[in-house]
């Protein structure tokens, strides 16, 4: 019944093979332990909530531990720990993963499991009620009690409007406090499909080997044709300058943040994207930067100051700056010398040396991540979950080699800009 499924993808070990039920499989052979890192990636995130169910797809992620009739409430950790395995699970706008590093032998187990998690869970109010407090904690202590995760939600709603991306992942708490087990089967019922999946594996296996083990693990669940993802808003430019503050008693000391509205890999391509990667590493990334060497070590106005690029999105994504400013520096001295230096990039180029610095880094981080099995395993999920294709991941150190400063420039004029952007400062509660 599933001899027909058939390798799309294969280059330097890496194969990738649709199962007849839509499931998608990708296997990263790696022979130097007898181990595997198996994981589930499903394209279902944050950003495929219902309109005031934010937080679902989290919560759901921890209700998928409570339980089959097969494998009961709590025991799949268990039964992983047992077996000297280690795994646990992430959510992100895009998608849902569950992972399991094991002992090769282990591998049929961690399927088995996976795969009757699928299509079985099993919920109570007695799962629920508990589970929801977690998650209600989860968020008081990542984000209520911290005041520069309170700034960050109110810049990135001010970034994306009315797009998901707008939503924290954890959920408002608000809405958080009304899921129960109805919302979270529905939405279960939905997206946890074959179809809406990818099996990952990478460790000591052959992509034969892991072929029909999938076929006899996951091929007999039956796909659903609902498990697509609505359409999504449009994520519109900004069209002017945005500020937004954040004033807590709780902070020490002042903090700059700034986004730009940018594009992703998936939303532009792999060459735009890396781009703007490259863009963010020689604006902010370690003490070689322009931003910290023009703030920290020549005019002295910050004790720290780096900038990022998160590309890794369906929609578009972002550049981002962060500064904290030195004792007795005024927050508009220093926001003046950010946006002296994001004006001298933007006006005169990047030089030939930070090309090749940052394209020597980004090639030594490929390098090193490839040496981590799960690193390798959460690398081609991650783009999967994001519509990044098998062969594209591969070609990335090539497309790394290949970028040009015209095109790091041309993605500096096009994306740093004022009008795209908004600011923030987190202030303690005293200052004006």
């Amino acid at each position: 019944m599933l001899e027909t499924a058939v390798p799309v993808q294969a280059q330097e070990g890496v194969e990738s093979f649709t199962l007849d039920n839509g499931m998608e499989v990708i296997v990263i052979p790696d022979h130097r332990a007898p181990v595997v890192t198996h994981m589930v990636w499903y394209r279902v995130g944050s950003a495929e909530e219902p309109a005031g169910k934010s937080g679902i797809a989290h919560f759901l992620e921890h209700l998928m531990f409570k339980g089959t009739e097969k494998v009961p409430g709590g025991e799949f950790s268990h039964i992983v720990a047992r077996n000297g395995g280690k795994g646990n699970a992430f959510t992100s706008y895009d998608y849902t993963a569950y992972f399991q590093r094991v002992a090769k032998e282990q591998l049929p187990l961690m399927m088995e499991m996976e795969a009757d998690r699928m299509t079985n869970l099993k919920l109570s109010l007695e799962d629920i009620i508990p589970e929801r407090g977690v998650v209600l904690e989860e968020r008081r202590t990542r984000v209520e009690s911290q005041p520069l995760a309170l700034l960050g939600e109110k810049m990135t709603v001010a970034l994306y409007g009315e797009h998901p991306y707008g939503r924290p992942i954890i959920g408002w708490r608000d809405e958080i406090e009304t899921l129960d087990d109805g919302d979270a089967l529905q939405f279960y019922r939905r997206f946890y499909a074959p179809n809406n999946a990818a099996l990952v594996v990478a460790g000591d296996i052959e992509p034969d080997e892991l072929l029909e083990l999938a076929k006899a693990y996951y091929g007999g669940i039956k796909p659903n044709k609902q498990a697509v993802r609505d359409k999504r808003p449009e994520i519109s430019e900004i069209g002017e300058p945005v500020r937004v503050a954040h004033e807590d008693e709780r902070a020490q000391q002042p903090v700059f943040q700034r986004l730009y509205l940018a594009q992703s890999y998936h939303s532009a391509g792999l060459e735009p994207a890396t781009a703007i990667d490259m863009l963010a590493e020689i604006l902010g990334a370690g003490t070689t930067s322009r931003l910290y060497r023009a703030l920290v070590v020549e005019q002295k106005v910050a004790v720290s100051a780096g900038a990022w690029a998160t590309t890794d999105l369906l929609d578009r994504g972002r550049i981002g700056i962060y500064a904290i400013p030195r004792e007795g520096v005024k927050p508009e001295t220093l926001e003046a010398a950010i946006d002296a230096v994001v004006a001298e990039l933007v006006d005169k180029g990047v030089e030939d040396e930070e090309m090749e610095r940052v394209r020597r880094g980004y090639l030594a981080d490929l390098i090193y991540g490839w040496d981590d099995q799960q690193q390798q395993a959460y690398v081609f999920g991650a783009s999967w979950g994001s519509g990044i294709l098998p062969r594209d991941v591969l070609r990335w150190p090539e497309v790394v080699r290949s970028t040009t400063r015209a095109q790091v420039v041309s993605s500096a004029r096009e994306y740093l800009r004022a009008e795209n952007s908004v600011t923030g400062w987190l202030l303690p509660a005293s200052q004006p």
